[in-house]
């Protein structure tokens, strides 16, 4: 042990923090951008913003859905249906196509995908193909372009020094709560230090909850051993007991028509106590081995887990139901991952999640800032006392990482909200090349850090964040017919598109002043140093000083 124990734990907190603070930065970035990620769909496909308000009831809705499917795809093995819910309002339709008569053995079939009048049936004329808030959601635990399993074993490492860190870090500040309502401005490295203080205490208590709870939501992955007990290893047995899902046959080959979907829903929605359903899968419709499945749209409480209830297509009768009675270490679990995703919360408590996932950005941030200001700090320090040491290649790649990160993943996020609107709408693998310009600009700016590591890199970077983020809401005006003009000063909705582009409105304000504050204060260290250069060494110290806080 260090010095002593605090000492060790203040150790433990530094480098647990800092070797993996970066990857921390995104997936904390993109989980909180995930909060909102209906709504940031529904912002990226500006074709479906006039049918957001249409209001219909979830039978119309079904019936629209079935009447398209039965004329579109008659013939499919599989139907799905995609009800309108309460931030998601487009209906989709889904089949799966037979495979050609001459196709190999063991062919599946094509999957097809239509977003659908609500009214109508009819398909959406030209709407963009886009991951939309989809992408960012699986950013978060998936990282993109690498093999999902390696990319969860790395955030789940990630975010176990997540955890290390975070109470290390409660154990070393024994006036943590008094270091909350201490601020020191323009204090070089205190001033970097009460802002880590404040940001890690003001939520405290979501960043160990996010924290805890995502481990746990890979928990099976990362331990695997009590299963490989019970189970011999056969982990499809133990999903099948605790996740139980509706079975499913071959076809019998014999025409049956399919008994109404209206009553099914009905009796659905009465055994739910009045709640909706959110989709259907009709299994070999026409067939006389015809099934329903019908799943509930999530509760508004902790547990995620959605009931579902399946029909035979036929006759009408029950199957079976499940997911409505589930045993105490399944609801545990789904509280807890219900917690993590906060799908349970309201609008107004969506934003105090959304808010306290900006500070636990800044908390990362300023942790990472932190440790290069006091190293960058003690290399002038030992320049003033006529020392010869020059900055060292750790400081100066923490210092490239930490803009390439920090000031460049801003950049990342608003080149793919900017792409989203400029590529052609009828573009092949759209969805592709919003996320490649995604990662461009993140690469870019990755770059040029790493060429150019210093405050003016960071104030360029911060500006083009800023630029790009604020103009958003004025590439809208001229693009859709949605801008904040429309759905802000004529109320003519929808709420959530006002929402975003003033959201992004004032993300890329906070970065401005960012750019700006930093620009005015190396302003104000040039002009020490100018003040004092024509008289002693000492002095020319002081302003290094000043340059490195």
């Amino acid at each position: 042990m260090r010095e002593g124990f605090r000492q060790s734990m203040a150790w433990l907190h530094t480098w647990s923090g800092l070797l993996v603070c970066w990857v921390l930065f995104l997936v904390f970035c993109a989980g909180t951008a995930s909060y909102f990620r209906e709504e940031i769909t529904l912002w990226m496909k500006p074709e479906l913003h006039a049918s957001h308000s249409a209001d219909i009831g979830t039978a119309q809705a079904a019936q629209v859905a079935l009447t398209a499917l039965q004329a579109k795809a008659p013939e499919a093995s599989r139907w799905f249906i995609t009800l309108p819910a309460e931030r998601s309002t487009a209906l989709r339709i889904g089949w799966i196509s037979p495979p050609p008569k001459d196709a190999p053995p063991k062919t599946r079939g094509k999957f097809t995908s239509q977003i659908i009048d609500p009214l109508t049936g009819d398909k959406m004329p030209d709407v963009r193909e886009t991951r939309g808030g989809e992408f960012l959601y699986r950013l978060h635990f998936d990282l993109h372009y690498m093999p999902p399993l390696w990319a969860r074993w790395i955030v789940g490492f990630c975010a176990m020094f997540m955890l290390v860190a975070i109470v290390s870090g409660v154990i070393t500040h024994k006036r943590i709560f008094k270091d909350f309502f201490t601020f020191r401005p323009k204090k070089g490295q205190r001033s970097w230090l009460d802002a880590h203080n404040a940001t890690a205490v003001l939520a405290l208590p979501y960043h160990l909850m996010i924290t805890y709870t995502g481990l746990v939501t890979l928990m099976f992955m990362y331990m695997p051993w009590g299963i490989q007990t019970a189970y011999k290893g056969n982990q499809d047995s133990f999903f099948a007991d605790v996740f139980p899902s509706a079975k499913n046959g071959k076809a019998a080959g014999k025409p049956m028509p399919l008994t109404p979907l209206q009553p099914l829903l009905a009796q659905a929605e009465q055994r739910w106590h009045g709640m909706h359903a959110v989709g259907i899968t009709i299994n070999h419709p026409g067939d006389a081995n015809a099934t329903i499945q019908i799943r509930r749209e999530e509760e508004k409480g902790l547990n995620y887990i959605q009931p579902s209830v399946q029909y035979n297509g036929v006759t009408g009768a029950l199957i079976s139901a499940d997911g409505e009675d589930i045993g105490g270490a399944n609801a545990t679990r789904g509280v807890l991952y219900g917690l993590h995703i906060g799908h349970f919360a309201n609008p107004l408590l969506r934003v105090l999640f959304f808010l306290c996932g900006l500070t636990g950005c800044a908390m990362v941030a300023t942790g990472a800032l932190l440790w290069a200001v006091k190293t960058r700090q003690s290399h002038a320090k030992k320049l003033a006392q006529g020392g010869h040491i020059g900055a060292g290649f750790g400081l100066r790649l923490v210092e490239a990482l930490n803009i390439g990160a920090i000031a460049g993943l801003p950049i990342a996020f608003a080149a793919y909200f900017w792409a989203n609107r400029l590529l052609p709408v009828a573009m092949e693998k759209r969805p592709d090349a919003e996320m490649n310009w995604f990662f461009i600009a993140w690469g870019i700016a990755a770059v040029l850090a790493q060429i150019r590591p210093d405050r003016r890199m960071w104030q360029w970077q911060l500006w083009v964040g800023a630029l790009l983020f604020m103009g958003i809401p004025v590439l809208n005006v001229f693009t859709t017919s949605s801008h904040l003009g429309v759905t802000l000063f004529m109320a003519q909705g929808p709420w959530p598109v006002a929402g975003f582009d003033l959201t992004v409105l004032a993300l890329g304000i906070g970065l401005a002043f960012a750019a700006w504050h930093l620009g005015r204060k190396k302003k104000a260290v040039k002009k020490i140093g100018k003040a004092h250069s024509h008289n002693d060494a000492d002095n020319a110290n002081d302003a290094k000083l000043q340059e490195a806080a």
